[in-house]
């Protein structure tokens, strides 16, 4: 797989990757009309600690191999709440006591946010 050319895409490819890793509840907020340090803020839960951190790795390990490091990742240890700052992209994943306790979406509710569902190309009429 390429390397997204823009934050959109990143924010996609790293919804679709915490998808595939069984992340619940994923949203993208389109944050640029009102932070300066990022484009898209992602939330993402997972069931539990041992899923946060299996996705937090796939994120990883994934965005690695395409030569792409996150700036900075937080909370690992912990696992309840981990941020994974890849500067255009900022995943967070949440238990569910975790985001119910935080609200990023509701903190966050005037920014937009970005439709994750798959696009599918057109089928050709025949």
């Amino acid at each position: 797989m390429s390397a997204p050319a823009s934050s959109e895409g990143l924010a996609r490819q790293i919804a679709g990757i915490a998808d595939a890793k069984g992340a619940e509840d994923i949203v993208a907020l389109d944050v640029r009309g009102l932070v300066g340090y990022t484009d898209y803020l992602l939330v993402a839960t997972a069931r539990n600690q041992r899923q946060a951190k299996a996705i937090q790795e796939e994120v990883q390990r994934a965005l690695k191999d395409e030569g792409r490091l996150p700036s900075r990742t937080e909370g690992v240890r912990e696992a309840d709440w981990m941020l994974i700052d890849y500067l255009d992209c900022v995943l967070h994943v949440m238990t569910p006591e975790t985001r119910d306790r935080y609200r990023l979406e509701q903190l966050w509710g005037e920014a937009p946010s970005l439709d994750l569902t798959p696009r599918r190309p057109l089928a050709a009429d025949g």
